[in-house]
């Protein structure tokens, strides 16, 4: 790995339960036809590559059966099949990125802008920066433990679908820097607070702003090594990809800042019908996310803001609209009683935008 981790992140029971493609298709069933429409169009999309790189096929169907299985993976551990939901971190996450952002980015820049394992690359990212979200904290070099975990499993399902360390370590030292930029903000908070990825999309950005600093402090000279500089190329846009529901069409983007509020009281385990959470959703989906669209959010690659930058500039009043307009509608009817009376005005205001 690129940077030094503490401890390792064995296979859990979910892994261990679903080790290769058959058992994600036996699981799965027609649940997996989303995902096999994305990737067939995928397909069709790097057919022109497929000439500029030996085995082009063989690669496509190996990163195909790694998408596979990690979707099925976070579908059984926080999606639809799971008794643990997370509104936001699930196997929907997977296709807005696979399917819709990967598919923008390929229209805005071309085709022939990254090589073939380059977008291979960036497929993986889609399905396994998040294969885990249940990790103790731990701060090391910046990089959350959920990514850490995500990394060793992604490793382990490279291994499973026919990849070789040795022969594709491009693509697992690119897969490790791009999952680790993906980290916001893994400082533990003071004093043992509830902790969650979602609460620090109002409290940090992610780490791929700053991993040239990091590389610099933990890997030496690594400006000289051509792979690792390429991976940081790579890793830059993946974080574009990962944050770039700000450039979602403006009911998209509210609805998923609705899924991050939901996932966070989830996991801070506040009731929504209780007093408890109406102040930490209307801050959430007000200052939070103010906060983080105009101030944290910035595009690290220039693919990246050419695909999504006008959309997001596009996208900005209307939200601005939504943060006064949501407290104006709270003013006007007094103190809230709940995170639910918050979430309902949040949709009333929105379906005012759109």
């Amino acid at each position: 790995m690129i940077f030094g981790f503490p401890r390792s992140y064995p296979a859990d029971p979910v892994e261990l339960a679903l080790p290769d493609v058959a058992a994600a298709r036996s699981l799965m069933g027609a649940k997996l036809q989303p995902l096999e429409k994305a990737l067939a169009e995928r397909h069709a999309q790097l057919a022109p590559l497929l000439s500029t790189e030996l085995d082009g096929e063989i690669l496509l169907q190996r990163c195909a059966d790694v998408i596979r299985i990690g979707y099925a993976r976070l579908a059984r551990r926080h999606g639809t099949l799971s008794d643990e939901y997370h509104a936001y971190h699930n196997e929907e996450h997977i296709l807005d990125i696979l399917g819709g952002r990967i598919s923008r980015l390929i229209a805005a820049s071309g085709v022939f802008a990254l090589g073939l394992r380059d977008w291979c690359v960036l497929n993986m990212f889609a399905a396994c920066h998040d294969l885990r979200q249940r990790e103790e904290p731990v701060y090391e070099a910046g990089v959350g433990a959920n990514e850490r975990a995500s990394i060793e499993e992604t490793f382990r399902l490279l291994d499973a679908c026919g990849f070789s360390p040795q022969d594709d370590a491009d693509l697992y030292l690119a897969l490790d820097l791009t999952i680790s930029g993906s980290t916001f903000d893994a400082r533990p908070p003071p004093g043992g607070a509830a902790f969650n990825a979602a609460e620090l999309v109002q409290s940090g950005g992610a780490l791929a702003a700053k991993l040239t600093q990091k590389l610099d402090k933990h890997r030496p000279g690594w400006q000289g090594d051509e792979r690792l500089v390429h991976a940081h190329k790579l890793a830059l846009i993946a974080a574009d990809l990962d944050t770039a529901n700000v450039a979602e069409s403006f009911d998209r983007f509210a609805a998923s800042a609705e899924n991050l509020c939901l996932e966070r009281e989830m996991l801070c385990r506040r009731d929504l019908d209780d007093g408890e959470s109406a102040q930490p959703v209307l801050g959430f989906l007000t200052d939070g996310q103010d906060r983080f669209f105009f101030d944290l959010h910035r595009f690290s690659s220039e693919l990246g803001r050419q695909a999504f930058g006008p959309a997001k500039e596009q996208n900005a009043a209307r939200l601005k609209s939504l943060s006064l307009g949501l407290r104006a509608r709270i003013a006007m009817r007094g103190k809230p009683e709940s995170g639910r009376q918050v979430l309902n005005a949040y949709g009333e205001t929105v379906a005012g935008l759109i």
